[in-house]
């Protein structure tokens, strides 16, 4: 192994104890206490290494994002792929998406609250996030129905379980309703 090969996988293990360090500690304490100065500490390495990885704490947020993401879409597509029929796919879809939601509210700040410099519903959007409204889209776009675009219609039950997410964590809706809300939303619209 050469010494360049060597350095380069030292930066990829730096980088990803960076990222897990911001996750982990937001998800402890919320994304205001995730600092490079704190960062810096933690991993035991100095800021400007951190720098040398990452322009700042929105780099870290984007990199947390597409971490999540791509966890977001392995969860949709397990949960989905466990059970037979429309109706119950797109019900457990649901319900994992929501859960996904619940036990990582850190990681989806980063992907949905806060700004991570990533770009959605574009060219330039990264692949992670691209794949993770596809593991939407392919549970969704059987059941959208006769002459709906089935991307619009993903978009929307999206916003649908996004807004119950958001609402619910938030104590806006109560915590004891959220089955019958997973049930009347696959009803109406799916």
């Amino acid at each position: 192994m050469s010494v360049q090969e060597r350095k380069q996988r030292e930066r990829v293990r730096r980088e990803r104890l960076i990222v897990a360090t911001a996750r982990e500690l937001a998800e402890q304490q919320g994304w205001n206490a995730v600092t490079t100065r704190r960062l810096a500490e933690r991993i035991e390495y100095s800021q400007p290494v951190l720098y040398s990885h990452f322009r700042g704490k929105r780099e870290i947020i984007g990199a947390v994002a597409l971490e999540g993401a791509a966890e977001l879409a392995v969860a949709l597509r397990a949960a989905t792929s466990a059970v037979g029929g429309p109706r119950a796919r797109v019900t457990a879809l649901a319900r994992a998406y929501l859960d996904f939601a619940a036990c990582n509210p850190a990681v989806y700040d980063a992907l949905f609250e806060l700004d991570g410099g990533l770009v959605f519903a574009d060219e330039e959007t990264p692949e992670p996030l691209k794949d993770a409204f596809a593991a939407l889209l392919e549970c969704l776009g059987d059941v959208a129905g006769e002459g709906v675009h089935p991307a619009l219609f993903t978009e929307l039950f999206w916003a649908a379980l996004h807004g119950l997410a958001t609402l619910t964590r938030a104590g806006r809706l109560l915590p004891g309703d959220t089955e019958q809300r997973v049930e009347m939303l696959v009803d109406r619209l799916a």
